[in-house]
């Protein structure tokens, strides 16, 4: 990710700025961060697990986004594009928009070595604020290893880790499980990012 400008933007700005963009970019508290393209890893692991979501819950009261999604998190100031989310219900939008949602039940993101820190510390501390969310689980794209971050009461979120072939992911939130296989199916571990 990289600066666009020193300079602040209201939302209002950043969102007039990106409809007419050819790049996605975040809004973090004024600053608006160009969103670099994702590696091949990337693409296949969001790719495998995107459609098993969307296919588990046909004719069920979720909807499941990928990537070019916007969310609004409001008490942190911040636009941005997780990977995969998962919405119960009805859509919320951020006032004013159509196309920003606000929220989501589970997110997901597919972790890089420019993005890893930033996802699990303060992204996860923004999407924490969103009073839906209920559910993370962060992705590596170079091992199998997946992270989840379970809510269980105001403030309390259980960790857990899966990392052998074999395991399978439940998701706590949601009656959905994927085992580890399927989601990183056709992901190089050797591919340099």
């Amino acid at each position: 990710m990289q600066l666009k400008e020193q300079r602040n933007y209201s939302p209002t700005e950043y969102l007039e700025l990106e409809v007419i963009s050819e790049y996605r970019h975040e809004y973090i508290d004024g600053q608006i961060i160009l969103m670099t393209g994702g590696t091949p890893n990337h693409n296949q692991i969001a790719g495998n697990f995107y459609p098993a979501l969307n296919f588990a819950f046909k004719r069920q009261p979720y909807r499941v986004f990928v990537a070019d999604q916007r969310l609004w998190i409001s008490k942190k100031r911040i636009h941005t594009y997780p990977d995969i989310m998962v919405v119960a219900g009805s859509l919320e939008f951020s006032e004013g928009c159509t196309d920003t949602i606000t929220n989501p039940l589970v997110i997901c993101e597919v972790l890089s070595k420019s993005t890893r820190s930033y996802d699990r510390d303060e992204k996860f501390a923004a999407y924490r604020t969103i009073p839906s969310f209920k559910e993370y689980i962060l992705i590596e794209q170079y091992k199998n290893h997946v992270e989840q971050y379970s809510k269980t009461d105001d403030n309390k979120w259980i960790f857990s880790e899966y990392e052998e072939d074999s395991s399978i992911l439940i998701l706590s939130s949601i009656k959905f499980q994927i085992p580890l296989l399927d989601i990183y199916d056709k992901v190089d571990f050797e591919a340099k990012e």
